[in-house]
């Protein structure tokens, strides 16, 4: 199964390019096709053991606090991703570093000699989730943290049965794939339960919880519900909804029994690195953040509050398709003075005048509204406000903001 549509890069190696080029099979229900895949290229070998993340909002952050406290602990564990905001290679890491791009072309090149003649062919992320598999394999790592793509029942990371499965918080995102309500998405979700392998959860909607209770039932899977948030250890994320992921995070790798004492876990929340995640810039005065959906924009309006009580922020906003713009606009209107709603380089860019129609929709006022086609145009109007500046709606958009962040430190200075 496809679980996401990341625009490629502008320079391809023939490989990744070839890899990119799988997204025209789209998405493909079952797992047949994974499980065949892994075990051609006999993966994961023996002996691996897995982190399991799914849920609506907050699955990176809480893979990054679990990899973060599993390197501060000196586990060499691997950590595999999605999307990418800047470069593939993000998406495949360990505690040392990302695979590089010799590694990606390499391993790819096996993978596409094997799946050449298949029908149906292997997907994006299907290939992406072996040679991440392959990769981690090579450099003799014994523990992976691994968060779905899309859902959890016929995700294609829902191959592996883990040590412990972890499901953070449920919102109404990706319905057309995954249902319209809260249970079925919840259900989704909950496929990730394996029998006997304990589940980690946190605060949920009653409708989804009990989706999850059920799930864990029927497998005689252990459940535990995380009932407070880290609150006593600065964390490397900001805002109040990473307490609540660093919870789960920790209960966790306790449920995983390795011996991890505190300090070392405190070390590693401390130091938890995650981009587009209440990310600052500027001495404060740019704040970039992931957030697409109405959860999100929810935990980002409190992570506002909490950071800037006295202030309101200048809104760079531009959306993907698919997404319930109106709704996701809603809660940031509260924290806003005033909004530049943008398009950005990708084929999923909302259209000006739908974002437009979802920000009056939202209660937006016209007068404190601009335009931009792009985002450098965006910031520019933004920066003439004299306020700090807020940059949500999109993964893709975040991507975009830290790349051109990338190219104007690479950029010669003028003699």
């Amino acid at each position: 199964m496809m679980n996401d549509s990341s625009p490629a890069p502008a320079c391809l190696t023939p490989n990744l390019d070839w890899l990119y080029g799988t997204q025209l099979y789209g998405m493909k229900p079952g797992l047949d096709n994974t499980r065949r895949l892994l075990e051609e290229t006999g993966l994961p070998g023996a002996g691996v053991r897995f982190l399991h993340v799914a849920g609506t909002n907050g699955k990176g952050s809480t893979c990054a606090f679990m990899h973060s406290m599993l390197g501060a602990a000196g586990v060499r564990a691997g950590l595999f991703t999605s999307p990418h905001l800047v470069r593939f290679n993000e998406r495949i890491r360990d505690t040392e570093r990302e695979i590089t791009d010799a590694e990606i072309e390499s391993g790819l090149a096996r993978i596409r000699a094997l799946a050449a003649d298949w029908q149906p062919h292997p997907t994006f992320f299907e290939i992406t989730l072996a040679l991440a598999l392959d990769w981690f394999q090579a450099r003799g790592l014994e523990w992976v943290v691994l968060e779905t793509g899309l859902g959890g029942r016929l995700d294609a990371t829902n191959v592996v049965t883990p040590e412990v499965a972890v499901i953070t918080r449920i919102g109404m995102d990706h319905m057309a794939q995954l249902g319209g309500t809260l249970a079925e998405i919840a259900a989704e979700k909950a496929g990730i339960i394996k029998a006997g392998v304990p589940v980690v959860t946190g605060p949920q909607e009653p409708e989804a919880l009990r989706v999850i209770k059920s799930a864990a039932r029927s497998k005689k899977a252990p459940l535990i519900v995380v009932d407070a948030p880290v609150n006593e250890v600065p964390l490397g994320l900001s805002g109040p909804h990473q307490g609540w992921n660093a919870a789960l995070a920790v209960a966790a790798l306790r449920e995983t029994g390795l011996p991890l004492p505190a300090l070392v876990m405190e070390q590693g929340l401390r130091e938890t690195v995650w981009p587009a995640r209440f990310q600052s810039f500027g001495q404060g005065r740019v704040i970039l953040d992931g957030a697409h959906n109405p959860d999100a924009a929810r935990a980002l309006t409190e992570a506002w509050r909490a950071a800037f009580p006295e202030e309101k922020a200048v809104v760079v906003f531009g959306g993907s398709s698919g997404k319930d713009h109106a709704e996701t606009l809603l809660p940031l209107m509260e924290i806003s003075a005033r909004w530049v709603l943008t398009g950005f380089d990708s084929p999923r860019s909302v259209p000006l005048p739908v974002l437009e129609e979802a920000f009056l929709a939202a209660g937006g006022e016209a007068r404190l509204c601009e335009q931009a086609r792009t985002l450098p145009e965006a910031l520019a109007l933004a920066s003439r406000h004299g306020a700090r500046v807020l940059i949500c709606g999109s993964l893709f958009l975040a991507g975009e903001y830290l790349a051109l962040r990338a190219q104007e430190r690479h950029q010669p200075s003028e003699q």
